[in-house]
């Protein structure tokens, strides 16, 4: 079987066509071969830092061409890139690296240097390797682990989901994530999120045009997607909204005929709003996953299955779930319950640093979601277990409700949380990213009231001028509640 460390993949790659395009960010462009040269610097000034085979660096840099690099100068030292966010709290980011033992901050801002642990190397935002540093291959080597993200899940705290697969690539198996070989992916979505940072590191390890943003815009994604004619798209569904919001005279008036695949996930997307992207570009290009980062279990669906079957995420196509009531007991087709996952390969998915998996026993783990499977295999999911509100005996799932508030066309982002009442528990609250003077409470609980039963109408409704998800559509819904509670 012909594996290879990732950079020798990429370097095979740079040595079949040099010149060809590896990655662009608006006008920033690194071909194959100076994508390799500007990693293999950087590597060398991570080895002189004292990075090695299995050391964690923490890479905290926007959407760039110098995000890539840096991922790829970590594999080549056999080490393990650890993304994260670059807009974190100086004491927030402090936290994972000390969590990680990073050796090396890359992308580190002024205020968090003198908040790491001692001996922590730091290179700053916008740093290039000095060209005069030898580009010359460094030793092959293979890291451990070729990604380590954080999650802080329903807690908040913060966790690393280190991968049980080692940076190496079959080039002789057939490539997933319908990638073609040598194709071009857009990729607006945020890579320190894990569903990015795979699409575009499986896209550029098969040779693709990997395509980004600095951040989520749904012009220039249009414009991006025609430019370089892109043939495979990742989405969440906050971007296929903002997408489908443009005036139609322009959104209609890119070219994207390239596309044959929008990928859509990590947030649940709603059955209106998959249905307009259906009618738009067709059901044979959309395609829908569900996973955790942990990759224990994935669930697939076309846009073709969808409409037979609307509403669901897919039948199970890697690994095992079943779902179980709160004693663990196997619940039958139709009945809604938790999702379990069972990885039925002979190595672990992944390793948490900073938490434990919550286990059923038999190699069963739960990220947390509710979910049913009809009588044809097909997984549906409701809401997370954490998240789930109980108002008066009635168990009411936020993402139910913010599905609906996303369908009214003046309500830009919203999230829906549970804020204490001392006779029903608990109350559904509603904050709106919206104008109040053109999408008042009165009107949006009128258009509420026709899409949901009276129980799950929220009692309040606040409004507020910032996004509530971010540009891979994740919202924390516990750290909204925790402040409002601060504050009450």
């Amino acid at each position: 079987m012909p594996l290879l460390s990732f950079p020798a993949r990429l370097e095979s790659l740079a040595r079949a066509d040099p010149d060809r395009p590896a990655v662009t960010c608006l006008g920033d462009t690194l071909t194959r071969r100076s994508l390799q040269s500007d990693a293999t610097r950087l590597a060398r000034e991570l080895r002189d830092l004292g990075v090695g085979p299995g050391d964690f660096v923490t890479v905290a840099l926007p959407n760039s061409v110098d995000w890539f690099v840096a991922y790829i100068a970590c594999w080549m030292l056999g080490a393990v890139p650890q993304p994260t966010s670059a807009k974190l709290p100086a004491r927030e980011l402090a936290a994972i690296v000390e969590l990680a033992g990073s050796k090396v901050v890359v992308g580190a801002p002024e205020a968090v240097v003198d908040l790491l642990p001692p001996g922590t190397a730091t290179i700053p935002l916008g740093y290039r390797p000095d060209p005069a540093i030898s580009d010359e291959p460094l030793p092959d080597v293979t890291s451990p682990a070729w990604k380590a993200p954080t999650s802080g899940g329903s807690t908040g705290r913060p966790k690393l989901i280190v991968s049980g697969d080692p940076a190496v690539v079959d080039t002789d198996a057939p490539l997933g994530l319908g990638l073609v070989h040598d194709g071009a992916m857009m990729m607006p979505g945020p890579l320190y999120h894990n569903g990015p940072a795979v699409w575009a590191c499986q896209a550029l390890l098969a040779g693709n045009h990997v395509v980004l943003l600095p951040r989520f815009d749904a012009e220039a994604t249009l414009a991006s997607i025609e430019e370089h004619g892109c043939d495979i798209v990742y989405m969440v569904p906050t971007m296929m909204k903002r997408i489908l919001r443009l005036d139609p005279e322009v959104r209609l008036g890119f070219d994207l005929s390239s596309i044959r695949i929008v990928w859509h996930l990590a947030e649940p997307c709603p059955a209106w709003l998959k249905q307009e992207w259906i009618d738009w570009l067709g059901a044979e290009r959309i395609f829908e996953l569900y996973a955790g980062t942990e990759a224990q279990a994935v669930t697939i669906i076309t846009g073709t299955e969808w409409l037979e079957h609307r509403g669901s995420v897919g039948r199970v196509t890697t690994g095992e779930m079943k779902i179980c009531d709160e004693n663990g007991n196997e619940l039958a087709a139709g009945e809604q319950g938790e999702v379990w996952m069972r990885s039925t390969r002979g190595t672990p998915t992944y390793e948490y640093v900073g938490a434990d998996a919550k286990t059923l026993g038999g190699g069963w783990e739960s990220l947390g979601d509710i979910g049913w499977f009809d009588a044809d295999g097909y997984l549906y999911l409701g809401d997370r277990v954490a998240d789930m509100i109980l108002s008066g005996g009635a168990n009411i799932y936020p993402a139910e409700v913010e599905h609906a508030l996303n369908e009214h066309p003046d309500v830009h982002s919203c999230a829906v949380i549970g804020l204490p009442h001392d006779d029903r528990g608990n109350d559904v609250h509603a904050i709106v990213q919206a104008d109040p003077d053109v999408a008042p409470e009165s009107e949006l609980l009128a258009f509420l009231a026709e899409r949901l039963v009276a129980y799950k109408l929220p009692r309040t409704i606040e409004y507020v001028d910032e996004p509530l998800r971010d540009d891979a559509g994740k919202v924390r819904r516990s750290a909204l509640r925790a402040e409002r509670m601060t504050s009450a």
